[in-house]
């Protein structure tokens, strides 16, 4: 199964790339036909999860996917799934 992984530990206080960055991996996901994207906003406070998940309810963006997993195991770990 193909996976694309985003780490945002590096730009979780640059709201511009951050967006960016999530747009850019649901984008290539869905054009590389990839079945899951694996997003790692880290534990912390919670904050980035919030806008990460924030993002992913948008109807724009979740038009494109087909369900959201959060990590039950991992609470710093969010799953999109891609039915292509």
């Amino acid at each position: 199964m193909a996976k694309l992984k985003l780490d945002l530990h590096d730009i979780f206080d640059k709201g511009d790339l951050l967006e960016q960055a999530l747009n850019r991996v649901i984008r290539e996901a869905v054009e590389k036909r990839v079945e899951l994207v694996e997003i790692i906003p880290g534990k912390g406070s919670g904050q980035l999860k919030k806008r990460v998940l924030r993002f992913l309810a948008r109807p724009d963006i979740k038009a494109l996917y087909h369900r959201l997993e959060k990590d039950s195991k991992n609470f710093g770990r969010v799953f999109v799934h891609f039915r292509h």
